[in-house]
């Protein structure tokens, strides 16, 4: 069984068919293929306070996703409920008509924390999606729409914001995200955990909850950990035999909500504020991407399971954005550059230092992948 894992999905422009199509064909050719939803799609509700809200994409958008592949996408992120309930019932609604999986989001807190469910291959797969930034106003309670969350506290004790310096996992919710995971654990053939997590829009740095929030999710019983929300690739890990993906960056995000030229105040003032903190001058190429210079460098995760003994091989298919935002797979000398790049900002992080080698690997598009063949031990 082949996995195949993509970071942030975004798709406000018309023709999100050809948006996807540098990359669909190794989603298609994946058992499964995951992504992260970003932002609802709807042309509903009203906007959520508490963060820099995304528009509502068109629900007509969401076809492409199961054109290109997607079998299964996560939905606890920061934006999803930025159109409030309205937006997450449509999305949610579309996706069902779909017959696309998902979880993360809901009705109320127990929706939200509901795994999806898959299979390829005989294999039973239990997804959970959990958003770990804020705001507070996006997340699930009893009796509101919203996302299943990790509660992570802030250095100062202030608001939990995406801005905001997080530092430490609540250990209540973190309780809830153990029990969540152990719940299926018995269930399920592999437990796939998504983190919207991380610092977004800065180069190899892990904040300081990441690596503890992702252990603990392999300590419950995850097979593979994915993270996305930094809008940048981040490094890799190997916990107990099992990866994880400390941030996949952009799958496919086009989209003019972080442009400075706009009609919405505070995302125009976004697009502005965004580049005098972290320090970065978009590439005015990439008009509908318009990201940290680096994260043209992208990166699908790739999981093989053996059924026969639920061995895990994992690595990376590289991946190159190219202007005006649309993904594609690398190919060989841009995908040995995004090697590189990975690995040293592995190493940045203060991960142990991995070696990726390029193996054949049939029935995946392309036919080889970037393997993870060695990683250093932890001292």
């Amino acid at each position: 069984m082949d996995l195949v894992f993509s970071g942030d999905l975004v798709l406000d422009e018309p023709e999100p068919d050809h948006w996807l199509s540098g990359i669909a064909p190794a989603l298609n050719s994946a058992s499964l293929a995951i992504g992260h939803l970003e932002v609802p799609h709807t042309r509903r509700g009203h906007e959520l306070a508490g963060d820099v809200p995304a528009p509502g994409a068109d629900p007509a958008h969401v076809s492409a996703l199961k054109r290109a592949g997607f079998a299964a996408v996560t939905l606890a992120g920061n934006h999803i409920a930025d159109c409030g309930a309205e937006g997450i019932a449509d999305t949610v609604a579309e996706l069902d008509r779909l017959g696309i999986a998902h979880c993360g989001a809901g009705a109320d807190l127990e929706g939200a924390r509901k795994p999806a469910w898959l299979t390829a291959g005989g294999t039973r797969v239990a997804l959970l999606s959990y958003n770990c930034v804020g705001p507070e106003a996006a997340w699930a309670a009893p009796h509101r729409a919203g996302c299943a969350y990790v509660r992570i506290e802030t250095a100062d004790g202030g608001p939990i914001t995406p801005a905001a310096a997080l530092s430490r996992p609540d250990p209540a919710s973190l309780a809830a995200m153990v029990r969540d995971i152990q719940a299926v654990r018995s269930r399920a053939d592999c437990v796939i955990v998504a983190l919207h997590k991380g610092i977004v829009h800065t180069p190899a740095r892990l904040a300081p909850y990441e690596r503890p929030l992702a252990h603990a999710a392999v300590d419950a019983g995850a097979d593979v950990v994915i993270g996305h929300h930094a809008h940048i690739l981040r490094g890799i890990e190997v916990r107990r035999g099992r990866p994880i993906f400390h941030g996949l960056g952009n799958g496919c995000v086009v989209t003019r909500a972080l442009s400075p030229t706009q009609s919405h105040g505070a995302r125009a003032a976004w697009a502005i504020e965004r580049r005098r903190r972290f320090g970065f001058e978009p590439d005015p190429a990439y008009e509908l991407a318009p990201f940290h210079p680096e994260a043209v460098n992208g990166m699908l995760a790739w999981v093989r399971r053996e059924p026969a003994d639920g061995r895990l091989e994992f690595g990376i298919l590289p991946v190159r954005v190219e202007p005006p935002g649309r993904p594609v797979i690398a190919p060989e000398q841009a995908a040995q550059a995004i090697v590189r790049y990975v690995q040293k900002i592995t190493l940045d992080a203060g991960l142990p230092r991995l070696t990726l080698c390029t193996r054949a690997r049939p029935g995946l598009f392309p036919a080889s992948a970037w393997v993870l063949a060695d990683v250093e031990s932890p001292a």
